[in-house]
């Protein structure tokens, strides 16, 4: 958990609200696919890097309420169809065509924590037939941070990944690199937007990009003075 985060929950705990804003909302599913078979997906809100993933009902404000889309190869939208778990959301696709698919989220919190507006997004590639390059510019999610191919990693072999805000490099912004041993560390993105690292551990890594504005608005009837942006994707090692 990087400074400001901390910085965050010891404001809004004093503001009397009782919710964790260094939670997370990220998507699991296997990196790759096949033709015509059915393709599983599971959504998760929580803390990665403690294996806490909450129970729904306990998801905070509306986040439950999300909406899950998947682009295809050749960029048509598509709406998943959700059932709720125990602690998680679950979706399946079946591809019918080569290529890299994403699975997309982007939701707002509906309450404000304190006067924080809060969006939670996140981001999986699907890469069916041999094509696995990621276009990060081509992801409409307006932050995002995800590996620059759709495939599984070998341990000790860089990983480079491509972070956007708003379309562009999002040049000093924080990536936390979330690993499946608890360890965690935090990257600064550089001016052509990527950051670089090496994995230690089989397993899956979560990445977490953020960014913290002071600005005010009405968000649902209510003033914030600040917004927050916590956007996840994630991938696999192997030894």
């Amino acid at each position: 958990m990087n400074y400001l985060k901390s910085l965050l929950i010891v404001l809004l705990t004093a503001m009397g609200t009782n919710q964790v804003f260094a939670h997370a909302l990220w998507i699991e599913t296997d990196v790759n696919g096949k033709l015509n078979a059915k393709h599983e997906v599971k959504i998760f809100y929580g803390e990665y890097v403690a294996n806490e993933r909450d129970s729904v009902q306990k998801w905070y404000s509306d986040v439950r309420d999300f909406t899950l889309w998947l682009t295809t190869p050749k960029n048509e939208k598509i709406k998943l169809e959700t059932k709720a778990g125990a602690n998680y959301y679950g979706a399946n696709f079946t591809p019918t065509q080569e290529g890299v698919y994403l699975l997309t989220v982007v939701h707002e919190a509906k309450e404000l924590g304190g006067t924080t507006k809060y969006e939670f997004s996140s981001v999986a590639p699907v890469a069916v037939g041999k094509n696995a390059i990621i276009s990060g510019s081509a992801i409409a999610n307006p932050l995002h941070a995800i590996a620059t191919e759709a495939k599984v990693y070998k341990v000790n072999s860089a990983v480079k990944v491509n972070a956007y805000l708003n379309g562009a490099a999002a040049q000093g912004k924080t990536v936390t690199v979330f690993s499946p041993e608890g360890w965690s560390k935090d990257f600064t993105v550089s001016a052509d937007g990527t950051i670089e690292f090496l994995p230690l551990w089989p397993g899956r890594y979560v990445l977490e990009a953020s960014n913290y504005e002071v600005k005010s608005g009405q968000h649902n009837g209510k003033a914030y003075t600040a917004a927050w942006q916590g956007a996840t994707s994630s991938f696999v090692v192997s030894k």
